[in-house]
């Protein structure tokens, strides 16, 4: 017997994939606290698209983030990861100041927005500088926040794409 909650808003058939397309689907999540981790990502405007349990103990949690493709999963008995080791998991977006106040409006704890001093440096908290990309150049500009488990996340202001992205 197993118990499903299931949402099918916005459902589209999605376009076939290819013969040599690789579709990143879904990321899976350490966490400690279904529950509470399901209420974060709920609380931050993410979709919730599935929450099922079973009578052996396993449950799954799918959301996704507003306009993305991909998904990610959490739930127990679904990775022996520790919670929280999850880190530098990307969330693009368009305006990076308008994404960061609409999390911190959320309750969400946010870094303030950041570049790098040198490639890389966005993964260390040493190398970052406060403010966005001088040059306010595409792909320069962050902000980092943190899942009650501590799962990383960073946001990457990209206003426009590399050619072939």
């Amino acid at each position: 017997m197993s118990n499903v909650e299931e949402s099918s808003e916005g459902v589209a058939s999605a376009p076939p994939v290819k013969t040599g397309e690789f579709k990143l689907e879904v990321v899976v999540l350490p966490v400690s606290d279904v529950d509470r981790a399901k209420d974060f990502y709920e609380s931050i405007g993410w979709r919730l698209d599935a929450n099922v349990t079973t009578d052996n103990g396993f449950r799954l949690v799918q959301l996704t983030p507003p306009g993305s493709e991909c998904s990610i999963q959490f739930g127990t008995n679904i990775t022996p990861a520790t919670p929280g080791s999850a880190q530098s998991l990307y969330l693009i977006v368009s305006d990076i100041d308008a994404a960061r106040d609409d999390l911190v409006a959320r309750g969400v704890e946010v870094s303030d927005v950041f570049h790098e001093e040198a490639l890389g440096d966005r993964f260390h908290d040493a190398g970052r500088v406060g403010g966005p990309s001088p040059d306010r150049s595409t792909y320069g500009s962050f902000a980092a926040f943190s899942d009650p488990d501590g799962n990383g996340w960073l946001l990457q202001e990209i206003t426009s794409r590399l050619p072939g992205r």
